[in-house]
């Protein structure tokens, strides 16, 4: 069976999603969104029926959210650092304030979608372990054999 490379990547706005410090970043995001859906080895993100740029998921609606499958590590670094996505990511301290705990976690994955719950768990557990083959950051580089031997040395994660 084949992996996807998931992400959950969370920031905290600096103000109110309607405040005009905002606006070059709010009317970007339909762009950057089309821009990943037609991106080499995009294969899915997170849309909730409501718009996802004000959905409360951590108990802060400050925090904007993102989800995303990707066929591999490569195509998300690609993606990220590479098209015009980056041109906004270099721009997020305009818009962002830094986070006492980690803004993004990878991990593979067989499922076709990310569910919220399975995100927050793996950001949980990036937080009280560091880094594992469960649950990492663009840091590190780790297999599929290295998950499927984590995973088995560590059912209880299953």
């Amino acid at each position: 069976m084949a992996f996807y490379f998931a992400q959950i990547n969370v920031a905290r706005a600096k103000y109110p999603l309607d405040d005009p410090r905002m606006s070059d970043f709010i009317e970007n995001i339909p762009g950057i969104n089309a821009l990943a859906e037609e991106s080499p080895g995009f294969v899915w993100r997170w849309v909730e029926e409501e718009d996802n740029r004000t959905v409360e998921v951590f108990g802060d609606k400050a925090l904007v959210v993102n989800m995303s499958l990707w066929k591999s590590r490569d195509d998300l670094i690609h993606f990220t650092y590479k098209t015009g996505h980056s041109d906004i990511y270099k721009r997020r301290k305009e818009w962002f304030s830094n986070l006492e705990t980690s803004h993004l976690v990878c991990w593979y994955t067989q499922n076709v979608e990310i569910e919220l719950e399975e995100a927050k768990s793996r950001m949980y557990h990036l937080e009280c372990k560091g880094e594992t083959p469960y649950a990492f950051t663009f840091k590190s580089e780790y297999s599929e054999k290295e998950v499927l031997e984590y995973l088995a040395a560590n059912p209880s994660l299953l």
